[in-house]
């Protein structure tokens, strides 16, 4: 589906928790999450902590949006 998208023209960011997957199916900008239960999140955390988690993976996400690629990129 990831490929499908983005041979529209629209970049694509898969966040995945077991990113060789991700490169098996042919994602071009590839954000590692958490975990395969919670994978934007970790009900671990105090709310606060668990919040400022999910900004930063979104936040991951968006620059990875921002950023041209021209292989598959992982964004750590």
């Amino acid at each position: 589906m990831v490929k499908a998208i983005e041979a529209t023209g629209l970049p694509i960011v898969h966040m995945c928790t077991i990113v060789p997957i991700s490169k098996t199916v042919g994602a071009n900008r590839i954000v590692p999450t958490v975990a395969i239960p919670y994978p934007l999140g970790n009900p671990e955390l105090d709310p606060k902590d668990e919040k400022e988690l999910r900004r930063k993976l979104v936040r991951k996400a968006l620059k990875a949006l921002e950023t041209p690629v021209t292989e598959q990129t992982v964004f750590n």
